[in-house]
């Protein structure tokens, strides 16, 4: 899994700036379209969120952007319909290349993905909607799942006037992903997307300008492959909206899924992700991976930087090759599998912690012999053992602990120094931590001698 978000790059729609990323280079694209609002960048800081798009990328090109208005893309701009936002995704195909694609769309962005399906049915191979808004946000005689004018425009005021604070912004939270809201990451990282992504005037014209559109009538005309997939429990957009574009959208499949949160990302999200890629592939995923108790060891090198420009890059080259020469004669020594070795840095796990941590002090002091310094981090966690990858919260823990390590440093969560007690290993206290994309705070140790 990443743990840094792919670029972020720009293109125009007429004289609107678009900004979007690619991950991955899978045979396929798929366009995500996000709901409300949204932020590119802000949006891989929470794992679960990081986690969701990788797993999209392994079977496909995903390209990711932000609408007009909100997030990356330009702002402070007078919202119109669903026409502007129609040429912005045909925007983003052109400037990454794409002559076809698929498209997800979460909440609002289904709506956005279906109606592009319908006027634009060259461009696009099939479409999938979560968590799908209204067809109409209008309560009619044969509709009643809209809202009325009375209550959009209270829905408005109350955005103009709240939209800032932390209360409502927790609000929202609470309704659209309630098996998280009571996490205080996940809290603190929801109000900086909300923040980051909109004003509260930019929020109020968002709503105006799409609460209007009514698509029921174009239903009957996507001539694409489509799926709707709708959790029972969704607080936020009634089932039965989900199951009535299913009726009307010709050889539509409708997938209900357990859970509460509008938000894919949140809950169950292999459930979602495996129709995902079975719609998109043909292909039922088998089960990706097996959750084993790991001991994650992670190194690199420091001051890199200034050791390439003041050795020459051949100089560098052959330092490089030395310290993955010394390290793996240490990982082989304590047992260690070698899983990543990017850059400058190692990534292993261990079946013990006690080895793990022998293993990275020997590393460290066989590569300062040498003329050069590690830094390393230890964590000990569930992980998600996926062919020869492991994902999980436990591989962002361990890297973000040993991006607190010094030169020649060792540093190990609380985990790992309760595991080892008795094995000789001892430790000194560096303080408690909060750790970049892990909930909660972090007590961390280091090594003193082993």
């Amino acid at each position: 899994m990443e743990l840094t978000p792919p670029p972020v790059r720009y293109t125009k729609a007429s004289d609107v700036q678009l900004a979007y990323q690619i991950v991955g280079d899978g045979p396929r694209d798929l366009v995500f379209h996000p709901g409300f609002p949204s932020h590119i960048e802000l949006q891989w800081e929470h794992p679960a969120v990081a986690r969701f798009y990788q797993r999209l990328a392994t079977f496909s090109r995903l390209i990711l952007f932000d609408r007009r208005g909100t997030g990356l893309s330009e702002r402070g701009l007078d919202m119109h319909g669903f026409d502007d936002r129609m040429d912005d995704i045909l925007a983003v195909l052109d400037a990454v290349g794409s002559e076809r694609c698929g498209h997800i769309g979460v909440a609002m962005g289904g709506r956005l993905a279906l109606l592009f399906a319908a006027v634009n049915p060259e461009r696009t191979t099939a479409v999938a909607t979560i968590a799908g808004h209204p067809a109409t946000f209008r309560i009619e005689p044969d509709y009643p799942w809209g809202t009325t004018q009375e209550d959009l425009d209270h829905l408005i005021e109350g955005v103009l006037e709240g939209w800032g604070g932390v209360g409502s912004i927790q609000h929202l939270l609470a309704v659209a992903a309630p098996s998280v809201a009571d996490d205080p990451f996940t809290r603190d990282w929801w109000v900086r997307v909300v923040r980051s992504a909109m004003s509260p005037r930019e929020a109020a014209e968002e709503i105006r300008a799409l609460a209007g559109v009514d698509i029921r009538d174009v239903l009957p005309n996507i001539p694409v492959p489509t799926l709707i997939l709708h959790r029972t429990g969704d607080r936020m957009s009634d089932i039965r909206a989900g199951r009535y574009m299913a009726e009307r959208i010709p050889g539509a499949r409708f997938v209900e899924l357990a859970g509460e949160d509008d938000f894919p990302y949140f809950g169950d999200q292999d459930a979602i992700l495996d129709e995902l890629e079975e719609f998109f592939t043909g292909i039922r995923p088998t089960p990706r991976s097996d959750r084993v108790l790991a001991s994650i060891l992670f190194t690199d090198i420091v001051g890199s930087t200034e050791r390439v420009a003041g050795s020459g890059d051949r100089r560098w080259r052959d330092l490089l090759e030395a310290h993955r020469a010394l390290v793996r004669r240490e990982l082989s020594r304590f047992n260690g599998r070698e899983v990543d070795t990017s850059g400058d840095g190692f990534l292993a796990t261990f079946d013990s912690p006690a080895r793990a941590v022998r293993c990275a002090v020997a590393a460290a002091q066989a590569v300062h012999d040498m003329g050069m310094d590690i830094r390393a981090g230890v964590h000990t966690g569930e992980v998600e053992m996926v062919a020869d990858r492991v994902e999980g919260i436990a591989v962002h823990t361990g890297a973000r602990i040993a991006a607190l390590a010094g030169p020649q440093e060792v540093l190990v969560s609380r985990t790992v120094k309760d595991l080892v007690a008795g094995s000789g290993l001892s430790f000194e206290d560096a303080g408690a931590h909060v750790l970049k994309g892990v909930p909660g705070e972090w007590r961390i140790y280091r090594v003193v001698s082993w």
